[in-house]
């Protein structure tokens, strides 16, 4: 009985198949942009930075960032509506409701009737929540601290916000 030989991909069709892959990643490589250097890369990979380093510093206050900008914005201008501060955050109705119940519970904010508007909500910190957000501040301190020591100090920071404000701007 004769035998027969099996054997792979004879090397001149392997040869073939790598030439093939090396011109189409050549040609790739100049079509599709470097990851580094797309920009919506660098700004996923830098806000998981920060909010990483955001995750660590107020994990013993557990504090979450929606519920430091909530805190932030109702100490910083206290009485807004909750649809108003939801909006300027982004964050649709139904999960601000639950937020807004989850900081509640905790002793940390009030809502209030509106006497003008009884369908409406101002947003308060109760004494606890005034407590509380003094010492969320001081960690954010922190927190911002080492970032703009990342960046090179305080001009680079502006820098920063400036050229993010742009993008931001040209949404609206």
């Amino acid at each position: 009985m004769p035998r027969t030989r099996t054997t792979g991909t004879s090397s001149a069709a392997t040869a073939d198949k790598s030439s093939v892959a090396i011109r189409l990643s050549d040609e790739l490589s100049r079509v599709v942009p470097r990851m580094d250097a797309i920009i919506g890369y660098k700004l996923r990979r830098a806000q998981l930075s920060v909010f990483q380093d955001f995750l660590q510093t107020f994990a013993k206050m557990k504090l979450r960032p929606a519920e430091f900008s909530v805190l932030a914005m109702i100490a910083d201008a206290p009485g807004q509506k909750q649809t108003e501060i939801a909006g300027q955050l982004g964050i649709k109705r139904a999960n601000f409701v639950a937020l807004m119940d989850g900081l509640e519970r905790r002793g940390l904010a009030e809502r209030r009737k509106i006497e003008t508007d009884k369908r409406s909500h101002s947003l308060h910190l109760t004494p606890e929540g005034v407590r509380f957000v003094k010492k969320m501040s001081a960690l954010w301190r922190e927190h911002e601290g080492r970032f703009v020591a990342r960046l090179g100090g305080p001009a680079e920071k502006d820098r920063l916000i400036a050229l993010l404000d742009r993008i931001l701007d040209s949404e609206t």
